[in-house]
């Protein structure tokens, strides 16, 4: 068993072995999107193979598109070259369920592959015909936020982008550059309609598309580089949308595990592969079974049924709500709390933390007792369910190979949406008080805590990135375990509004969060005896 095009003209068998396996004609999808694209995506990684491919997959399994998905990778072009085209677009879906069952899943419905490098004249050629096809319905992304920004670290324009701007379209060879040319392509062919949806986990992630497509047309105009109406066309709703979306599915690296589990099945070349821009790819991805996605429905070219396969598409307000919910509230926060205390005590899955009765009682009274008071409700999903399948069926589901230390990621660019947020709610309802929030402030203590880099033994642990390690670590470093007269160290860091989202003295939060910290340092096994101390 071989996962290609010819190793799968035998269905029956890959059915025997308990895969899923599609019963469409995928040379007649094929040629049909060859003719007639609908639907492009950029970003070929794993949650767009676990995710929007299955989305397709079903549409197609149901009869309700006649097209397939065209993948698209504008950053890591080996992943097209070493895994899409050597398996002919083919992929390994395995869900993992919390209830044990494994579903497996061959995925047909990515039937053409594309790098966007305009250095390969086939490929990117191709790209500026399905742009300039009248079928055209929807461009989407998950490409990370970094993706979609202009600027350096220092927070200039970036150099590529800089020089994007000064050879125009044709030029074109940043990520954001390239799609803004490829747009220009769908405007000389008619100022034809498109809906360009951003599909990242990020805030208001139509807004960062557009600012982004919109400085290159501004530019690009300008500077007499296109066409003046370019600009008017990218702003013009009516003709070019940027939706906001709220997606939501755990997809990890992919498991060496189930990678043993499909080998037993028979199927050969497997191999991951690790390009030279150190992405790691494998033949088959692995995902969580619950998975939300809601989009504004905004689509000026029309868009494909997936309403009918369980996309919710909504206002841009209710969405917004959603990833308020989500983010601030029901997930996010708990996420952040297990990532930090999970690295402190030496956890290295998030589903093994929430065997620790400590530990899952402290992400229950952030969620359910200081977080769900002020939560957002988007009205087409329900807080308290959301929270409860996240508590009781996700976070703790053992076969998701989830760890902490992926998750302790970035987490000063987090603080103050997911736990900032909560706070200024508490401070603007005057029948709720901020000084009875307990364990959120526990939250932050645990990191500073964290950016010591000493686990609760003692030992040295590596911190996760973050843009902030180069400031904050040779801060912490100065704190020592026993000591009492932390203030002057710690007060610049709480006070930091851009941070936490506040100042957390000015909130009420400061002091508290101090006291924490000091019970905390105060030698090996203070993490565990404060969390003993304060959850119950």
């Amino acid at each position: 068993m071989r996962l290609t095009k010819e190793g799968l003209k035998n269905k029956e068998e890959w059915r025997s072995k308990g895969y899923r396996v599609s019963s469409y004609d995928r040379d007649t999808v094929t040629a049909a999107t060859k003719e007639d694209p609908e639907w492009i995506h950029f970003g070929a990684g794993n949650i767009f193979r676990a995710f929007q491919a299955d989305l397709m997959e079903e549409l197609l399994e149901k009869g309700l598109s006649k097209t397939g998905l065209i993948a698209a990778e504008g950053f890591d072009y080996e992943i097209i070259d070493k895994m899409y085209r050597p398996h002919d677009n083919l992929g390994i879906a395995v869900t993992l369920c919390a209830d044990g069952k494994i579903k497996k899943a061959v995925l047909s419905s990515i039937v053409e592959s594309l790098t966007v490098n305009p250095d390969c004249v086939e490929d990117y050629s191709r790209l500026k015909e399905i742009f300039a096809s009248k079928s055209l319905k929807m461009v989407s992304f998950t490409i990370t936020e970094k993706g979609y920004s202009l600027t350096d670290a220092s927070g200039n324009i970036a150099a590529s982008v800089a020089a994007d701007f000064e050879k125009g379209p044709e030029g074109a060879n940043s990520y954001m550059g390239k799609v803004s040319a490829l747009l220009y392509e769908r405007f000389k062919a008619g100022a034809l309609p498109i809906a360009m949806v951003s599909m990242d986990n990020c805030s208001h992630n139509g807004d960062k598309l557009f600012a982004a497509v919109s400085a290159y047309a501004k530019e690009w105009c300008d500077r007499g580089l296109a066409d003046k109406g370019f600009l008017t066309y990218v702003t013009d709703a009516s003709k070019v949308s940027f939706p906001w979306s709220m997606i939501d599915k755990i997809t990890p690296r992919p498991d060496a595990g189930v990678e043993k589990m499909l080998l037993q099945d028979g199927i050969e070349g497997l191999e991951p592969v690790i390009t030279s821009k150190n992405t790691y790819v494998a033949p088959f991805v692995n995902a969580e079974e619950s998975q939300y996605l809601v989009i504004e429905d905004s689509f000026p070219a029309g868009r494909p049924a997936l309403d009918r396969v369980g996309v919710i598409f909504t206002d841009r307000t209710t969405v917004d709500k959603v990833e308020k919910m989500k983010v601030c509230t029901c997930l996010n926060p708990l996420h952040t709390a297990l990532a930090v205390y999970g690295c402190l005590l030496g956890y290295t899955l998030i589903s093994k933390e929430m065997q620790n009765p400590l530990l899952k009682r402290m992400v229950e009274i952030i969620g359910y007792d200081e977080g769900l008071p002020v939560v957002v409700d988007p009205g087409v999903i329900k807080p308290k369910d959301f929270i409860d399948e996240v508590v009781n069926v996700r976070i703790p589901n053992p076969f998701m190979p989830d760890a902490p230390q992926r998750i302790a990621t970035d987490t000063s660019q987090k603080l103050p949406i997911r736990f900032g947020e909560t706070v200024k709610a508490y401070i603007a309802r005057p029948d709720l008080d901020v000084r009875c929030l307990k364990l959120i402030p526990l939250v932050f203590a645990g990191w500073l805590r964290y950016l010591m880099g000493r686990d609760d033994t003692g030992a040295a642990f590596t911190l996760s990135s973050d843009p902030l390690l180069q400031k904050l670590v040779p801060v912490m470093s100065k704190v020592s375990f026993g000591d009492e007269d932390i203030h002057d160290t710690v007060a610049p860091i709480l006070s930091d509004a851009s941070i936490f989202g506040v100042d957390l003295y000015e909130a009420g939060l400061g002091e508290i969060t101090e006291n924490y910290f000091k019970e905390l340092i105060k030698g090996p096994g203070a993490v565990e005896a404060v969390l003993k101390k304060y959850i119950h």
